[in-house]
This record gives structure tokens, C-alpha cells and sequence, in this order.
């Protein structure tokens, strides 16, 4: 890895506490299904990813909402704006909305005052446990759902989109039907189970989704279900994903400071680097900052 390589994180996350409310993180003593997330329940704004980052040449960010209540969605988006404003970061804000509802289109009228606004992220699966407790995967037969993500296309807005390798297939016959819609696959599509029969799901699940022209992946978040991770347990999976969606259609992420919990920021960047260390450059350019760039047009 060269601190020289030039990176877009496409990524990451910000919070201010006093700011806007985030039930996770208020929520005291509670499990996450990427593991205890005490240490991160606190503020974590622009001088501390900054600090985080370091010396390595992160040019341009992407920040994705990260479970702020509902309530405070566009006050977030305000926020991250004026945090852009400040630091030159984030360079693309995915806020969040509910894509049900039926004052989606005055949600997406008020993100959009935002200029930093590319997208909108509303997680369909996190992992069977918290699934099962929060029934998002209902979104995927829910018309409601089909028309919110049609008025984003029809907007110019991207779709950043969060599941778990049973929900895939669904998801593809879903989006098929919203072709002009842009999405980024998050997490590589958080493949959990290791197993060979799971590794079988996710690896078709890619393949479909794969199949839609629009559809970029995101290396990122491999901490969340594989916290002792190493360079040769994320390798195949990152190899993997990159030969099925080819390599002008993947970004990468740093998932912080989520992944912070198991993992430095060097350490993350570096493991994504390295295994693509012997790519053409053209390829290796497009991996670690072009594809980011031409999604979120940033």
C-alpha cells in the first residue's frame, strides 16, 4: 500500500449526538449484530474521521445516513451539508427516507436544498435476527416501496442498498422493474454466512444482481460479520465480487467508524489495496476512487 494511492471512500458515517437523534446509539447495553457497539456511542464528526484517515490520500468522501430517527432525517442532511461546508467533507450525502410514505416526495423536496444530496439509503435486511425484529424486509413486497424508488429515479437520485444474501434474488426481480434507477450494492450484500451452502447464496445473489446494468458494489463493512478478519479471510470474497461485477463497477468503502470497533482505518484500506495490488492501473484507479466518482458524481 502507498499512502499516494488516491482513495474515495464510499463509505462512512458522522454523528453528532447533540445534534440529531439516533436511537442506536442512545440505546444503552444492547448487542448490534456487528457486535457491542459501546465504544462508537458517542460523537464522531468531521476532526475525528479526519484523524482517523491520516496521511493516506483520501480525496473525497461519501457519507451514508446511519439510522437517525426518521424525524430528524433532513436536519441530518443540513447538518452533513454544513459539515461539507466546513471541512471539504463529506463530497456525496445519502440521507435517509422512507420511501412508504406518503409525503415521500415533500421528504426528498427538502434533502434536496442540499446541494451535497446524491441518494437514498433505506435498509431492506441487516441480518436474520434484527430483520426478524424489524420486518424491513417487507419493504421488497410493498408497492409503496416500488413507487418510492421509482421517484427517485425519476429525480436523478440514487438508491444505496443495504440486505442480506436470502433477499437478493427478490430484490433483483424488484429493481428490474425501476431500470433507470442507479444502486450501490453496500457490504458486497453483507455475507454472513460462511458456510458453503451460504457462500453458494451469496455468490448467486451477486450474479443476479449483477445482471443489472446500474448496479455498482461496494467493498466495505466485512468487519460487521467477520470481525477478526484478516487480508486472507476477506480476500476470496473481495475477488470474488470484483469478478462478478467487473472491475469498473466496484467502489470501495471504510464502513468508520462501524468498523472501528475491529479495526483501523490503515488497516482496512490497506487489506482493500493490497488485494488488488496487481491490477492494471486504469483498473486499480477506477476501484479505489473512479467508479465512487461516476456514481455519486462527485
Amino acid at each position: 500500500m502507498s499512502v499516494h494511492d488516491r482513495i474515495v471512500d464510499a463509505h462512512h458515517h458522522l454523528w453528532d449526538l447533540s445534534h440529531c437523534h439516533y436511537p442506536w446509539l442512545m440505546e444503552k447495553g444492547v448487542r448490534r449484530f456487528f457486535g457491542d457497539p459501546t465504544p462508537i456511542q458517542k460523537d464522531y464528526v468531521a476532526r475525528d474521521f479526519l484523524s482517523d484517515i491520516g496521511d493516506l490520500e483520501v480525496t473525497k468522501t461519501v457519507h451514508i445516513q446511519v439510522g437517525v430517527a426518521p424525524e430528524d432525517a433532513v436536519k441530518e442532511t443540513a447538518w452533513l451539508q454544513s459539515t461539507a461546508e466546513a471541512f471539504g467533507l463529506p463530497h456525496a450525502i445519502v440521507a435517509f427516507a422512507d420511501l412508504t410514505a406518503a409525503d415521500l416526495e415533500a421528504q426528498l423536496d427538502a434533502h434536496a436544498q442540499h446541494d451535497r444530496l446524491r441518494g437514498i439509503r433505506q435498509i431492506v435486511g441487516r441480518s436474520a435476527e434484527e430483520d426478524r425484529r424489524t420486518g424491513t424486509q417487507g419493504l421488497l413486497s410493498n408497492e409503496a416501496f416500488l413507487t418510492g424508488l421509482r421517484a427517485l429515479a425519476a429525480r436523478g437520485l440514487s438508491f444505496d442498498l443495504q440486505l442480506t444474501p436470502p433477499l437478493m434474488q427478490a430484490t433483483a426481480d424488484l429493481l428490474e422493474q425501476v431500470p433507470d434507477l442507479k444502486v450501490a450494492l453496500c457490504h458486497a450484500g453483507s455475507p454472513s454466512d460462511f458456510s458453503e451452502d451460504g457462500l453458494a447464496e451469496w455468490r448467486s445473489g451477486l450474479e443476479r444482481l449483477s445482471r443489472l446494468p446500474n448496479l455498482i458494489c461496494k467493498l466495505s463493512g466485512f468487519g460487521m460479520f467477520q470481525p477478526d478478519w484478516t487480508i486472507n479471510t476477506i480476500r476470496p470474497l473481495a475477488l470474488e465480487a470484483i469478478e462478478i461485477f467487473g472491475r469498473q463497477r466496484i467502489a470501495i468503502g471504510s464502513n468508520f467508524p462501524v468498523d472501528k470497533l475491529c479495526s483501523s482505518y490503515r488497516d482496512i484500506m490497506g487489506a482493500l489495496m493490497s488485494i488488488i495490488e496487481e491490477f492494471p492501473d486504469e483498473e486499480r484507479e477506477s476501484i479505489l476512487a473512479g467508479c465512487a466518482e461516476r456514481f455519486y458524481q462527485i
